[in-house]
């Protein structure tokens, strides 16, 4: 089909502000601006059913009706921070379609009576911070950007911010003290973003690949977007696909497709013809499924995935062959996990520190079944005791693994590695000799 958000794979040269200008680009921005009311781009974006990219797939123009009203400043951030293992589709878009991605943010800004936006970047994304401030620049010189847009009274300036490389600053209300220039820690809840944002003001938080639909929404209008994708998941999604697939990288499709037609029609299938063991659908935080038949028929689009016991999260899909020990797997998450802790509350801080230690042990061969059994209940104490979603990230692989491959954990158990040796065979009693 059609790309919307990775256009520049049917588009020649898009990521060129002329290129992407001759495409139609800035027309929806101009609309906006001249002819609509900041109401009735919420509205259109709500009607259209999309639903926010980075993950909680939540929607995105509710989200932007709760802002508070009457406030005298507003704020629009774009979450570029992509720092989930198994995620790069944000990169793909800033690098290749950074106008769209733009558009999308400055249509958000004046739909949320914002006059600054910030596009937030991971700190290692330096060179592609260097390029959106490139495009930016040539915005303001075409007067798409600065003051009285397009001989109105709306006035827009967009920045770009770095992070310093943290994980946690993905999390939206750590990402908004960020660029307070405070701590990378989540604040409570409530107060929201949309109450309380940046610098106190209300706030609107949406991810890279969310925005870059927008301006093709307001283009082609609601009820087009609506019509791609299946029931309460409209749209397109791009899908990150690494691991064992022979062609992984980046794949936009409408919702609605199986994993197994991923993998195998699209992925080229996994090396040597092995079997697929497991998945995780949407990074290194993700519910840890095993590749049986009813997992690879799973339709691919936010209700089918829950029903499942999964969530398809921003898409980002791990596979994992028959070869995988999934111990290993998820000590590799858990070392992850234990470093990106922020500190801030005891269950994760804590919690974290122990999973890493216990699976450390496990990766030694040191530990017994009733390690493993304590490896559970500790994740189990982490479970729902969190300020922000980082601890249950943490657990949430775990947990699933070892229910479901708990035998990959045994194998490395000193005691069930004696109950496997077979006994010694005993020794033929002696005959005595007969008398002759």
């Amino acid at each position: 089909m059609e790309h919307i958000v990775l256009r520049h794979r049917d588009i020649p040269d898009l990521h060129k502000l002329d290129v992407y200008i001759k495409n139609g680009g800035f027309k929806a921005f101009e609309k906006v601006v001249k002819e609509m009311k900041p109401e009735e781009v919420i509205k259109i974006v709500q009607d259209s059913g999309l639903r926010g990219r980075g993950g909680a797939g939540f929607p995105t123009g509710t989200k932007w009706s709760f802002l508070t009203k009457n406030r005298p400043t507003y704020y629009v951030v774009c979450n570029s921070d992509e720092s989930e293992p198994g995620t790069f589709k944000d990169r793909e878009i800033m690098e290749k379609n950074p106008f769209q991605l733009l558009e999308g943010i400055m249509i958000a800004a004046y739909a949320a009576k914002a006059n600054v936006a910030y596009n937030y970047l991971r700190g290692e994304f330096w060179q592609v911070a260097k390029f959106q401030d490139q495009c930016i620049a040539e915005l303001r010189a075409k007067g798409f950007l600065g003051k009285n847009l397009f001989g109105t009274n709306y006035s827009l300036d967009v920045h770009t911010h770095l992070g310093a490389g943290a994980y946690i600053c993905g999390e939206e209300s750590a990402l908004l003290e960020s660029i307070e220039g405070k701590l990378g820690q989540p604040r409570l809840k409530p107060p929201f973003p949309a109450d309380k944002g940046l610098y106190g003001m209300p706030t609107v938080v949406n991810n890279t690949e969310t925005l870059t639909n927008v301006p093709m929404i307001i283009t082609k209008g609601a009820e087009w977007y609506k019509s791609i994708g299946v029931p309460n998941s409209a749209g397109t999604k791009v899908m990150c696909v690494s691991g064992h697939v022979n062609k992984p990288g980046n794949y936009e499709f409408a919702f609605g497709l199986t994993l197994r037609q991923l993998i195998y029609d699209h992925c080229g299938g996994v090396p040597s013809g092995k079997k697929v063991k497991a998945v995780m659908l949407s990074g290194a935080s993700s519910v840890v499924m095993q590749g049986t038949d009813d997992i690879l028929d799973m339709a691919l689009d936010y209700d089918s995935v829950a029903k499942k016991g999964s969530a398809l999260g921003s898409a980002s899909i791990i596979v994992m062959d028959e070869t995988v020990d999934m111990s290993w797997v998820l000590l590799k998450t858990s070392r992850f996990f234990k470093h990106e802790s922020c500190g801030k509350c005891t269950p994760c801080r804590e919690g974290t520190y122990w999973m890493l230690h216990l699976m450390e042990r496990v990766g030694k061969n040191q530990v017994t079944k009733a390690d493993i059994d304590l490896l559970n209940n500790v994740a189990s104490q982490i479970q729902g005791k969190c300020l922000c979603p980082l601890g249950e990230f943490a657990v949430t692989p775990m947990l699933s693994g070892l229910k479901i491959f708990r035998a990959d954990f045994d194998s490395h158990a000193t005691d069930a590695k004696a109950a496997a040796k077979p006994a010694p065979a005993k020794a033929a009693p002696k005959k005595e000799a007969v008398a002759s």
